[in-house]
């Protein structure tokens, strides 16, 4: 390395590219070793000497014609955006019903004409008290399970009380 002392930036690459380059019995060195395809020093050299010349009007150009092919691709995707179908929602459930908390239609849930005895009775308020007890329905229905609660056992009492 002997231009080191010369003070010339390129010579010294140079040199060090060679003591880089494996021996001729050393191939297999050589194989896995990074080539320099072209000298990039000189591609500097003509950068900066001026004779590559690139205009604002073809920078501009180039640059239009790549915003040109960017826009042309975005379209594209959207327009293959709009052909995807999207899958099926799953089916919404159906409204739940609210309970009814009429007289009518809890007599006929518990069966009234049909009950004779007092067992009849105990049983139907319990069937009743097993699908229909606040504690046993979902929070947002426990007011209407108390106010169902309490007209079934009202009928039923009073059904008791006519027999």
């Amino acid at each position: 390395m002997n231009s080191a002392k010369n003070g010339d930036f390129a010579s010294l690459l140079d040199d060090l590219f060679q003591a880089a380059e494996p021996e001729a019995d050393d191939e297999d060195a050589a194989a896995g070793a990074p080539s320099i395809p072209f000298d990039y020093l000189s591609v500097v050299e003509e950068l900066h000497s001026g004779r590559i010349q690139v205009s604002g009007e073809e920078a501009s150009a180039q640059y239009r014609a790549v915003s040109a092919t960017v826009e042309e691709v975005l379209q594209e995707l959207d327009l293959r955006r709009a052909e995807i179908v999207p899958p099926p929602l799953e089916p919404e459930a159906e409204p739940e019903v609210e309970p009814s908390t009429d007289p009518e239609d809890i007599a006929r849930e518990l069966a009234l004409p049909s009950l004779r005895s007092k067992d009849d009775f105990a049983r139907a308020r319990r069937a009743f008290a097993f699908a229909n007890h606040p504690d046993r329905v979902a929070p947002h229905r426990r007011e209407a399970a108390i106010v169902r609660m309490q007209i079934a056992n009202m009928l039923i009492d009073e059904a008791l009380r006519r027999r």
